[in-house]
């Protein structure tokens, strides 16, 4: 118990200087961005100054989830407040369709405009100097923030991590909106609605990757069908079992919840048979990582319909 405390307050360490690195990070380039858009006369600069304002708001609640998610067991949350971060890799899905969403109506009104003969302001110079500096930071942020879900298996940090990456390419997009506007000619700034256009569809792709895994959690979606194929096989190879059934899982942020019945030799004492689950336990920790397991014991009878060692299953949803 004292072990999985101190890796939760670990984690729980790491997503909290992830975040603050992150909002760091977007408050600063919220402030170059929107500076540069009205000094350099770059609208695609300071919509995109704009833009990370929001990402700031989304920082401050990435944190304020994680915060919240490594308060650990209490007496009201019994299985610990994992949920919250799924919450928080929901809530950016979300934001990012938003993001998305006015992205693309902006970029089909400025294509328009420029089809019917208006032409848009060349940007300055620093306009392409500070989109540079930006796309690098943001994707620095993507590969720091994902190595970090990586090691600590925090669902909110990796979702932080593609909102990164979805700002480096939106980023990315207005800077080949800039360039093409400052290099190639008054007929060729159109492509900088049409960038904007091409990355909200790539934002939305995101988003939805990382919005289905949320929501399939929060509907308490069974684990994968390898995993339950891996509990399956460990149940069935842990010596003392005869048989196993209503096999029930799920995710708990970055915890596995397993629920399981056994069936043992009746006449096993009540030592033997809790040796028997602490030896599926370690088992499951050692396949799958941070689990809980909840393991009831029942007397064999011998082979029925009830007490086949069932095979998993994997409800879609």
């Amino acid at each position: 118990m004292k072990a999985e405390k101190d890796i939760n307050q670990l984690r729980n360490r790491v997503e909290k200087r992830c975040t603050l690195v992150g909002m760091t990070s977007d408050v600063c380039l919220s402030a170059l961005k929107i500076a540069t858009g009205i000094i350099g006369h770059s609208s695609a600069i300071l919509a995109d100054g704009i833009h990370s304002i929001g990402d700031t708001v989304t920082d401050a609640l990435v944190y304020a989830m994680v915060r919240l998610s490594g308060k650990g067991v209490d007496d009201r949350y019994r299985y610990g407040r994992g949920k919250y971060e799924t919450l928080a890799a929901f809530l950016i899905s979300v934001i990012l369709v938003v993001v998305a969403l006015g992205l693309m109506v902006d970029g089909v009104k400025d294509v328009w405009a420029a089809w019917h003969g208006d032409t848009l302001e060349r940007p300055h110079n620093i306009a392409l100097i500070v989109g540079i500096i930006a796309v690098v930071a943001k994707e620095g942020l993507y590969h720091y923030t994902r190595i970090k879900g990586r090691q600590t298996g925090s669902t909110a940090l990796k979702a932080y991590a593609w909102h990164h990456r979805a700002d480096a390419l939106s980023t990315a997009a207005t800077l080949l909106g800039v360039a093409g506007a400052m290099f190639l000619g008054e007929s060729w700034r159109v492509l900088d609605p049409l960038a904007a256009i091409a990355v909200s569809v790539l934002i939305l792709v995101l988003a939805y990757r990382m919005g289905r895994p949320a929501v399939e959690e929060l509907l308490e979606v069974s684990l994968p069908q390898e995993e339950q194929e891996k509990i399956t096989a460990i149940v069935n190879g842990t010596p003392g079992v005869k048989a196993f059934h209503n096999l029930r899982t799920r995710r708990n942020g970055s915890l596995r919840v397993v629920d399981i019945h056994i069936k043992v030799d009746g006449d096993l004492s009540v030592n033997e048979s809790h040796d028997i689950t602490r030896t599926i336990e370690h088992g499951l920790s050692e396949a799958l990582g941070e689990v809980m397991t909840n393991i009831h014991v029942e007397p064999y009878h011998g082979h029925n319909q009830c007490e086949k060692k069932e095979p998993t299953v994997n409800p879609k949803l």
